[in-house]
């Protein structure tokens, strides 16, 4: 896959999702979020389970585990800045106020996802490097979270009456920090041969083990079964299967 269309494709699911808010109806929104959120979690959690982990295990350090278990807690203690927008999550701010907390944990989680995306543009081969498709499966995965959390992004921003602008700055920002990641990431093994990207990706997956998890034991609202999001999860795990 060349990296201009990966690029692409990961700056197209922030903004695809900040233009579904401009254009739908508040009660459209939320059902979509928790729609498209199910799925998310169970395409994440199929990935890390049939995929990642596995490979990651047989092929990697005997110590991996202990990244991802990393990955767990960077993400839980990002969550605790973030107000957990990362599984829908919308808490109403000031009038006009910048949710900076919130910014910048989406932003450290972005940023970090997009570093194992420049493994194979860079020669380095991950434990996952001999599964045909690899990269392909983590940003899919990428992809099919941050569509959600963009549209939760957008929407708190506006309930904040933030100027139009302002907001719109604050997309491109979000949006250009998995890139920013991935770019990085490049640089980093091509001139300092400096990273391991297996231990990244590891936290990568304990990160998407805590989202996907989260989001699916949240499935019932108010103790009451949702068939609609099951349904989701039930897709997001038929889809990341089909594509093992």
């Amino acid at each position: 896959m060349e990296i201009g269309f990966t690029l692409l494709a990961l700056l197209a699911s922030v903004f695809s999702g900040a233009i579904l808010v401009a254009v739908l109806e508040n009660a459209n929104k939320q059902k979509i979020i928790k729609m498209l959120l199910a799925f998310s979690g169970g395409f994440l959690l199929s990935i890390a389970f049939i995929h990642f982990l596995p490979e990651l295990y047989h092929h990697a350090d005997h110590n991996i585990g202990l990244y991802i278990l990393l990955g767990f807690l960077i993400q839980l203690l990002l969550e605790f800045f973030s107000g957990g927008i990362e599984h829908g999550h919308i808490h109403h701010h000031g009038h006009g106020k910048i949710p900076w907390g919130i910014l910048i944990a989406l932003a450290i989680h972005s940023f970090l996802e997009g570093i194992p995306l420049a493994a194979p543009f860079t020669g380095y081969e991950l434990a996952t490097t001999h599964h045909h498709g690899s990269n392909n499966t983590l940003l899919m995965g990428i992809i099919f979270h941050q569509i959600p959390v963009s549209i939760a992004l957008m929407t708190l921003l506006v309930s904040a009456n933030i100027k139009k602008t302002t907001i719109w700055l604050i997309i491109v920002l979000f949006a250009v920090t998995t890139p920013l990641g991935l770019i990085t990431g490049i640089f980093s093994e091509s001139v300092l041969n400096s990273l391991n990207f297996d231990i990244i990706l590891a936290i990568v997956v304990g990160m998407f083990l805590h989202i996907s998890t989260t989001i699916i034991f949240e499935t019932s609202e108010n103790h009451k079964f949702n068939f609609v999001k099951l349904i989701s999860i039930i897709l997001g795990f038929v889809v990341a299967i089909f594509m093992h």
